[in-house]
């Protein structure tokens, strides 16, 4: 294993350039081969973990999902105010911050940021919890596809780019992330499920994030800094395939289900007014045959 790992980490030191010491020895960042692997597991539990409970009953995990989700919730929370006064404290440039001007604060973004890539190796279990409950349909390509490369992506980004202009994705997804996991505790609870209203604002809020982080991402191009260029053309691609698939996901969910319930509410007020309609008739028809009895 130590000799796999030295043979990785030469290789990426010669295609992406020495690592950033300061992260040197920290917990999961010395040598990529423990992110490959949960990954690795992380794609067969999604394969082989429906057919496992294909004929279980589902769990329900209820009183779990709660302390999950506001675990996830409070983490997301502490990140983002971090996050958001480092980059006050360092005098963080908008348009374009290398990793190496903001002093303490460069310091106190790269901790916070290590917690931020940890958290996409607790979010995994968003999938097992899917698997475990029978919420197949929710397990999309979508979902798999952002769960497995962010935490290969951010193990990349704490080796290279732990600071610096890599602040502020991950500033807006903390945000986002606070109101997705508030979300999904409270949805544990079936009493409070009625008064849910922004799950809709969830994925619009994500969309908007994703339209942001692009545009910050180009003024590092238009106006560079000492912060590599490759990644910033990378952040760009990715964040574009995420747009592809939040909008289509965005479609699909709501307003596909939007048109449904409108064909459907037609359809009812058809009904409806034909019941009226038919009731009428009778109703004159009473009326009728009563005044011939009269007569």
């Amino acid at each position: 294993m130590e000799l796999l790992d030295k043979t990785i980490n030469s290789y990426f030191d010669v295609w992406l350039g020495p690592r950033d010491p300061r992260v040197k020895g920290w917990l999961l960042l010395e040598n990529y081969t423990p992110t490959f692997i949960f990954s690795v597991l992380y794609l067969l539990i999604v394969w082989l973990g429906p057919k496992y409970m294909r004929n279980k009953q589902p769990f329900s995990c209820r009183g779990v999902l709660v302390v999950y989700n506001l675990g996830l919730t409070l983490l997301s929370l502490y990140m983002f105010y971090e996050l958001l006064t480092g980059v006050l404290e360092g005098g963080y440039n908008f348009f374009c911050q290398d990793t190496h001007s903001g002093g303490e604060a460069d310091m106190k973004i790269i901790r916070v940021l290590w917690w931020y890539y940890f958290s996409k190796l607790i979010e995994f279990m968003d999938t097992f919890f899917f698997i475990l409950r029978k919420n197949n349909h929710q397990i999309t390509v979508l979902h798999v596809y952002h769960h497995a490369t962010m935490l290969n992506i951010w193990w990349f980004v704490m080796n290279w780019v732990p600071c610096g202009h890599s602040y502020f994705g991950a500033t807006l997804n903390s945000f986002i992330h606070v109101l997705m996991y508030s979300y999904y505790g409270l949805s544990a609870v079936p009493a409070m499920r009625p008064y849910l209203w922004w799950k809709k604002y969830i994925t619009q809020g994500q969309l908007i994030q994703f339209v942001l982080t692009i545009f910050q991402t180009s003024c590092g191009v238009v106006w560079p800094c000492a912060f590599p260029q490759g990644w910033l053309y990378f952040q760009i691609s990715y964040m574009i395939s995420l747009i592809i698939l939040f909008t289509n996901f965005y479609i699909q969910t709501y307003n596909k289900k939007a048109s449904s319930r409108r064909k459907e509410y037609q359809n009812g007020s058809t009904a409806t007014a034909n019941g009226y309609t038919n009731s009428f008739s009778s109703l004159e028809n009473n009326v009728k045959q009563r005044k011939q009895r009269k007569d």
